[in-house]
Order: C-alpha cells, then structure tokens, then sequence
C-alpha cells in the first residue's frame, strides 16, 4: 500500500460526507421530519401477520394442515341439514327430475360465481368477514357485522335440531324402537291404545308427545322439556370444545364429521335398493314433469335453495378461506365445493325417495288388505254382486294391480252408491305424493320407514348419528363465520370468545326447548335469515364489483391464482348475477307478503297440525329479527359517515418494515388521511403533504374509501419514490 494511502482515503470520506451533507441541506422540511419520524412495532403478540412475498418472516395466522381438510371444512360447512330433508321435497314438489334443470342453472349463475366471489375476497384479504368489508369500504363495514348477527341467529335453532337428534340417537339403542308401537293406557278395568296416537301414527305420536311434549301454541310456553333442555347443553358443549383451538381442533374433527355422512347415505341407498318398492319410489322421483318447470315459483324456489346450500352471506365461507395461503386455487375451490353439494342433494334424494318407496309399499299393501276385507263383507252382506268380480281375483292373495282392478270396476258399476261403500284407491303414487319435508321428514316419515327394517336399531344409530355430523359440520362454519370475524377485529382471545358465545347461546337457546320451542324454530327459520342474507350478499355483490372495482379484482384474481379468471365471472358479477339476486330478494318479499305469517301448531284432542297465525307479539319478534339482523348496515354506514367515532389511532394495524420488507398490514384503512405511524394521529405525523401521497393513486377506481391496492392490495406503494429500493427505507 502507498505510504500516503490512509492521507487519500481520509480526504475521499471528508468529501462523501460534504456531498451527503450537501445532500441533506436541500431536501424539504416535509422530508426531514419523515426520516426523524419512526415506525413504531406494536409489542402485542399477534398471530394473524401477513407478509410480503419474499419476506423471510413466516405468516403466524392459522392455517390449514392440509388442501383436505380445508376442503372437507368447507364441503362440511356447506353440506348440511337442508341435503337430506329440504332438497328431495322441492324435487318432488317442482317437476321431478325437470327440477334438476332450473337448479344446476341458477347454481351456475349465483351460486358458484357468489360462491367463487366469497372465497377470493377472505384468501386476498386474510380476515373474516367484519375484516374484509371493512377493509374494502369502512362504509360497509356494517355488512360483516350483519353476517356475524345472523350466523348467531341460526347458530340459536340450528343447535337444537342437533340436539333432537342426539336424544333420538340416544333412544335408538333398544329393540324395539320406542317409536315401533303406540302405547298402551291402562285403566282401572281395561287397557287401550293411547287415543292420540290411534289418530296419528306411533313415530309421530312420539315425535310430538314423547320426544317435544308439545303444547298446543307458541303463547302456551309450557315451561322447559327436560330432556331436550340435557340434549341441548351436551349439543353446545360438543361445538365449544370442537371450536375452542379454531381450526386446529374443529379442522381434525373435520375428517370424522364431513365423511360420515357420505358413508352412512351410500350405506342407505345400497340397503333402501334391495327392499320392496324401492325402484317405484326413486321412479316417482326422477320421472319429469316439464310444465311445473315453467313456473316462476320453481325457479323462485331452486335459487333460494342455492343460495342457502352453499352458506352464502353467513360469513363461513370467507373465514374458512381465510386460513389459506394466497396463492391456492380459490376458483378450483368454488366449482368443486359447489358440485360436491349439487351431488350429495342428488345422493340424498335418492336414499330418501328409495326409503320412502319402501315405505309407500307397504303402507300400500295395508290399504289393499283392508279394503280387500271390506270388498269380502260386501259381499256376503249382498251390497256387491259376485260377478262384478273377476274370476281370476283371489282375495286371499290379492296383488295391488288386481285390487286396483276391482276397485275401478265397482266404481264404474256403483257409480251412484260408490261413496256409500267406503273403498279406498290404493295408489302407491298417492302415499309418495304427501309432500314432507324438514323435521317431519327426518324425525316422522323417515324414522318409521326404519322401524320395518330388519336390525332396525343399528339403521336408526346410523341415521341420527349422520344428522348430528350434518349439523355439526354446518354449525362448526355457522360459529367460525362469528369468532375469526370478532376475533380479527377486536383482539380478543379466542378461546375465551369460543366459551361465551357458547355459553350465551345456550342460555338464549333455552326457549327452544320449552314444550313450544318447536314454533320458535319454525319462527326463526322463517324470519331470521332468509331476507337478511340474500340483501347481505347483495351488498358484498355492490361492495366488491362497484366499490372496490370489478377490474382491479380481477387483476388481483390474477395475481392470486397465476392466471386470468374466465370472463364469464366478470359479466355474472358485474351483471348477471346482481340482477337474479334483486329479482329473489322482490320474490321473496311478495312470497312473505301473501303468505300469512304462522305456524303450524299440534292439536293434541284432534291429533293433527292446524295452522295458527301469530299473536300480535309474535309478530314484533318476527319483523325484530329482520331488522336487527340488518341494523348494523346502516348504523356502521352513518358512523363512518358522519365521522361519529374517532378512530385515527386505532384503525390501523401495526406496521412494522423488517430490511424493507412490510410484515404487517393494515386491518382499517379509512381513506387517504390515515397514517403509516402506528398509533400516532393525522395531527401528530410530521409529514401532513406525505400522508396524503404516501398511496399510489389508483385511476378509474371508485373513490368510496376503497383501500390502496398493492399486490395483495395493500397498498404500500410509495408514490413519491418509485425508484427507491427496499433496502433504503
């Protein structure tokens, strides 16, 4: 080295520091202050941080083991009760097998691209649904906290069906079942058949006395059913500690709960195949009738069906989605989530119309027994002649072709006196054409088609044991879509959000387990949900295609899956599928409207149900239930608006850079005036021109509060530096 090397270097570092000096001196004051200011790490320990792309610092946030079991939480969520006990009665009440038709239509129309739309927004976003509309417009944060009233709501009745189906499971472990046969009454001098069920049928005479001990309105509350009150708590209990770790514990239940079913319902149709009209049923099922296809009530119907098979709106769906990385195939997702719960209502149809087929012979073969009995006596009394009668008739074995036969022709030959006689038609197509659907399906028509199995006591374990997975899965999404909202909002910890909200739903839900519990289920399955949802996607439909942009989100579709989405979601989203749902919901509200508000109530001296409308105070809870599920819309709508609460220090997440790279993003974004300093207000930022261009703006997008777009749409784009590299900040 050069003797004077140490003299030249001294003299190059006094002139970097002059030209840094000099540097200095002519940047602005605006400047200045930015770097004196600091960019504060929130201490708290969080567990939802999002990272960059190429960051080194590992996404905390929950996620999922693996693709299956998001998978298996989704289709879980989405498979539930309405499969099995709602979807083969509107197939046999719409047209058969032309119902199938207006369905896999509308599915393709709102239901997957809705369903698509659902996913995409909670995998970008990465909160639950207060999260992620908040994020989108502050304005509309209110339609999150909607989603979170209503999957309360449903999570309230929902639970007690659970709970009915664990005390029929319960009492299925004896032979013979308990609602084989109607009870004996006795008396002081003789014994008979409990009256009330001689008029009504022994499943549901138990249905009704044994299992509900059913009071006679809904403004006779009767006090509480015991039993039902045991089975209500052991159904909360089994949520709680299954919600408890979030999906590190209701994700592994998952694998038991979602295949069960599948399992049980492919058992069932193999057993339902080989009984006795079986075939004649899933006939009657699938045999189409194109012109109800016409009917503007069928499409009404197949697009509420759609709608709700999915868990639209619940919030479900977004928090499950939630959980998953960015880059996972949300769009594979939607279509095979979509065509699993199309398929298993089509598996289902078919177990339940085989059963039901099985059932309707044999009840089939009574009528013909019987009135093969009358035929006889009016016979030997001379009221019929014998030579009405076909000489290859045996009535010791009549078939119900040949009793069909005779009864035709004695109606032909007595026309006039025909009434008089007391016969019956015997019409296996007559008993499938009784529409059941709901509790009357699972808990009355299907439970006494098992009581003539053989081994019936295991079918009957099978059976309530898969509607308790069914209701288990629906409810695990029902009471995810409250807790990661509540929980990404507020900070709380899970654990003890699980606890309470347990807790409290069942205290509230004990007036579903009063002797007329059963007429505030039907009350809250009628009024709590059905408007409130289809307006809250309507609103997420709006917020995302006309508030945040249907161009950017397809751009940020893009980024996501690596690929451009099919221009057929862009034109569903921006037209298609915000006009069907505005045709559904001025459907919906007519339907409400003709339809007089009521309930069916259980007449114990007649034996059958009796419409009832409700009291004037039922009334109110009808309409309060609608209106408090939608609330917080406009009241969230109207804060924001009028600036009523002050939320410059706390609407941001922590912020935090680690060599230039962004770990944590903003839960709130309220409009450009927020500021990048963690817990510093609009007034206390040194830099008030900074804080106005720190965001890229963006053109052509809305201007309603939308968030600053980034690659995940983060937004942290520094509009007065674009050449400044990562490693400067």
């Amino acid at each position: 080295m050069p003797k004077n090397s140490k003299v030249v270097k001294r003299e190059l570092d006094d002139e970097v520091i002059e030209s840094v000096k000099d540097l200095l001196s002519n940047e602005d004051s605006s400047d200045d202050a930015f770097k004196k200011s600091e960019l504060m790490v929130d201490d708290q320990e969080e567990k939802d941080v999002d990272v960059e792309e190429g960051s080194d610092v590992e996404d905390e946030r929950p996620a999922w083991n693996s693709k299956l079991q998001y998978i298996l939480a989704q289709v879980g969520f989405s498979v539930g009760l309405g499969n099995v006990w709602r979807f083969p009665y509107l197939c046999q009440k719409n047209g058969g097998g032309a119902y199938l038709v207006p369905y896999l239509v509308l599915l393709l129309i709102i239901g997957i691209p809705l369903f698509f739309l659902e996913l995409a927004v909670g995998q970008r976003i990465r909160r639950g649904s207060i999260g992620v509309w908040n994020y989108i417009s502050p304005k509309l944060g209110g339609i999150g906290f909607a989603s979170c009233v209503v999957c309360f709501f449903v999570a309230l009745y929902y639970n007690v069906i659970i709970g009915w189906s664990l005390f029929y499971f319960s009492q299925s472990f004896q032979h013979p079942l308990p609602w084989d046969q109607c009870p004996l009454v006795k008396n002081a001098s003789h014994t008979f058949v409990e009256p009330e069920c001689e008029k009504s049928s022994a499943t549901t005479y138990y249905w009704y006395r044994e299992a509900l001990n059913i009071s006679s309105s809904l403004s006779e509350s009767g006090g509480l059913n015991w039993k039902m009150t045991i089975c209500l708590l052991a159904a909360w209990v089994m949520v709680c500690l299954a919600m408890i770790k979030g999906i590190q514990s209701s994700g592994k239940i998952m694998y038991f709960s979602s295949l069960f079913p599948y399992v049980v319902l492919l058992c069932f149709l193999i057993r339902g195949l080989l009984l006795n009209g079986s075939v004649d049923g899933i006939r009657h099922m699938f045999t189409p009738k194109l012109e109800i296809m016409l009917e503007p009530k069928v499409w009404r119907e197949a697009a509420t069906q759609v709608f709700f098979a999915l868990g639209l709106g619940f919030g479900g769906v977004i928090a499950f989605s939630s959980y998953n990385k960015r880059d996972n195939n949300c769009h594979f997702d939607a279509v095979l989530v979509s065509f699993i719960n199309f398929f298993t209502s089509v598996l289902a149809t078919l177990v339940v119309f085989a059963v039901l087929g099985f059932k309707a012979n044999i009840i089939n073969e009574k009528c013909v027994i019987q009135n093969s009995e009358k035929i006889l006596k009016l016979l030997k009394m001379g009221n019929l002649s014998q030579d009405m009668i076909p000489h290859h008739i045996n009535f010791s074995s009549i078939t119900a072709e040949d009793y069909n036969l005779v009864y035709d022709i004695i109606q032909k030959v007595k026309e006039e006196q025909f009434d008089s006689l007391g016969l019956k038609s015997c019409q296996i197509e007559d008993e499938l054409n009784k529409a059941v659907q709901g509790t009357g399906l699972a808990f009355i028509a299907f439970t006494e088609a098992m009581t003539h199995f053989p081994a019936s006591p295991f079918w009957s374990v099978m059976f309530f044991l898969m509607l308790v997975n069914l209701g288990l899965g629906s409810m695990f999404g029902t009471i995810e879509g409250i807790i990661t909202p509540i929980v990404d909002t507020f900070k709380v910890r899970k654990e003890i959000l699980t606890v309470i909200c347990c807790l409290v739903a069942f205290f509230i839900g004990l007036i579903f387990v009063q002797r007329s519990g059963n007429y505030f289920v039907t009350m809250f399955d009628d009024y709590s949900a059905t408007l409130p949802l289809l307006i809250v996607v309507i609103l997420e439909n709006i917020a995302v295609i006309r508030i945040y942009g249907i161009d950017k989100f397809m751009e940020d579709l893009k980024d996501m899956l690596g690929f451009s989405p099919s221009q057929y979601y862009y034109y569903m989203w921006k037209y298609v599928s915000p006009f069907v749902l505005l045709c559904l919901l001025v459907a919906s509200i007519v339907q409400m409207g003709l339809s007089p508000p009521g309930y069916n109530a259980w007449i114990e001296d007649m034996a059958m149900e009796e419409f009832h409308s409700y009291p004037t105070w039922g009334m109110i809870v009808c309409i309060s239930l609608m209106v408090l599920a939608l609330l917080p819309v406009p009241i969230v709508f109207m804060v924001r608006r009028c600036n009523l609460i002050d939320d410059s220090s706390g609407s941001l997440a922590s912020v935090s850079y680690k060599r230039g790279r962004i770990i944590k993003e903003p839960v709130n974004l309220e409009g450009d005036n927020t500021s990048l300093i963690h817990g510093k207000s609009p007034s206390e930022v040194p830099s008030p021109n900074f804080g106005k261009n720190i965001y890229r703006k963006q053109t052509g997008s809305p201007t309603l509060d939308t968030a600053p777009n980034g690659r995940y749409g983060i937004g942290y784009l520094m509009a007065d530096m674009p050449d400044m590299p990562e490693s400067d900040l």
